[in-house]
């Protein structure tokens, strides 16, 4: 199965976003600007924001959850390996 690792338009968008308001927050920060930086900290925060929004939208990452079929073959290989060990009750029976 093959991962993303989060080359999605959601994390690309999200972490460009981001990353210029990391770029004008220096910028702002060495030209003492108080209202600058504070630009920049909401420019940051809108980057997670749209990147999330955009992940619920489907353009992020797939989940990784079971299908149906692997849930029921998960199932079924579980209850035959309990099937198959004795339990602590039939253990304690045979003491």
């Amino acid at each position: 199965m093959a991962h993303s690792h989060g080359h999605t338009p959601a994390a690309w968008t999200g972490v460009i976003i981001a990353f210029i308001g990391f770029c004008t927050g220096s910028v702002f920060m060495v030209i003492p600007s108080p209202v600058g930086v504070a630009a920049s900290l909401v420019l940051i925060l809108a980057g997670a924001v749209v990147g999330g929004i955009m992940r619920a939208a489907g353009l992020g990452a797939k989940s990784k959850g079971l299908t149906e079929d692997q849930l029921r073959a998960h199932k079924q290989k579980l209850a035959q390996s309990q099937a198959a060990t004795p339990t602590a009750q039939t253990a304690e029976a045979h003491s």
